[in-house]
């Protein structure tokens, strides 16, 4: 059986995001996220506890974060987590787990920043292009029975 590797994050932004663009073309998008909880400590006290979360988003999301996302901005977050292993200048192993960016969505009002671009909406998260670089079609839709044609037989259980 699979795994799920799904992670939900609400956060501001801790740094405007790094985007460069690699040899093959593809952007990439580097920056933290603050998520902060509050709980009450052994004397009744309240607490809250920060933490940074590494995101790294890719190509399309990349471009949107570089065109949207600035620090201090608080976002919508899904994603996947995933660590990586690599050897530091003394020859040390090091681990570095990142949150890989699946979706975003800017949070707070308009009010906030009104020099801010335009909200991106959801359609502009997933626009799948053929070959040829045209935007694809929906594919078509299996509408719903009416209760009036659903008989017993049709019914799954």
């Amino acid at each position: 059986m699979a795994g799920i590797n799904k992670v939900i994050l609400v956060g501001n932004l801790g740094k405007d995001p790094e985007v460069r663009t690699l040899e093959s073309g593809a952007k990439v998008a580097q920056f933290s996220i603050a998520t902060n909880e509050s709980y009450k400590d052994k004397e009744g006290n309240w607490q809250e506890r920060t933490e940074w979360h590494n995101i790294v988003m890719w190509r399309y999301l990349a471009e949107k974060a570089e065109n949207n996302l600035k620090k201090g901005m608080q976002i919508y977050l899904e994603g996947k987590i995933r660590t990586r292993q690599w050897t530091d200048q003394n020859n040390q192993t090091r681990y570095t787990t990142d949150i890989i960016a699946e979706k975003f969505i800017m949070l707070g009002s308009r009010g906030d920043n009104p020099n801010l671009p335009p909200l991106p909406t959801e359609d502009d998260y997933a626009k799948p292009q053929t070959a040829s670089g045209t935007t694809e079609k929906p594919a078509a839709q299996t509408p719903e029975p009416s209760p009036e044609t659903t008989t017993d037989d049709d019914l799954p259980f």
